[in-house]
């Protein structure tokens, strides 16, 4: 069965509606055929998306380093709970374990394990899809941001189509589904080095 890694938040947020679209992302997974693969927390957007996937009948895969077990309180209700020793194994358990990337609100940890798999994607190190549920426009200004990296030409347009972005689970795995990776030839100009 393929597998979807979601980065979000261990916190809830200030909207409501963000916690709702965790669960309702959860409940997309399973009904699509998706197993989830996480950061392993038991609270927050973390933990809402995976007790929704345990709900449905879903599959969970966590992966949480022996540091973080006791502060984001490790979900013990998991079939399939990876301590690993640092964040760096953790990244890269969860992107070997994954057929796709989803990042939902959360901090400077869901943007960090983001940028790193886009990035991984820019240096051809994997073909695998990246997404953005942009629940209630959270992540319009980052998009913004992104628009102004390429127009001042430090991200190419090519590596733009890398990032699906979506306000609904449904929208973002139907575009998952007919993702096709960016043929881009060298993802540096040397002449302008």
């Amino acid at each position: 069965m393929p597998r979807l890694c979601v980065f979000t938040g261990s916190g809830d947020g200030r909207r409501p509606s963000y916690r709702l679209a965790a669960g309702a992302l959860g409940r997309t997974l399973v009904q699509r055929g998706f197993d989830l693969v996480y950061g392993g927390a038991r609270v927050g957007l973390m933990g809402a998306i995976a007790d929704a996937v345990l709900d449905a009948g879903g599959k969970v895969t966590g992966v949480i380093p022996e540091s973080l077990v006791t502060r984001e309180v490790a979900h013990t209700g998991l079939g399939d709970l990876r301590v690993v020793r640092s964040m760096h194994e953790r990244k890269a358990l969860m992107a070997e374990l994954s057929d796709g990337f989803i990042a939902m609100p959360g901090g400077w940890g869901t943007l960090e394990e983001l940028f790193e798999v886009l990035t991984w994607a820019q240096l051809g190190l994997h073909t695998k899809p990246c997404g953005l549920l942009n629940v209630d426009g959270y992540f319009d200004p980052l998009l913004a941001f992104l628009t102004h990296a390429s127009d001042e030409q430090f991200v190419r347009r090519e590596h733009d189509q890398w990032l699906v972005v979506a306000h609904r689970p449904e929208e973002l795995l139907d575009r998952f589904a007919s993702f096709r990776p960016p043929q881009v030839r060298k993802w540096i100009d040397r002449a302008s080095s």
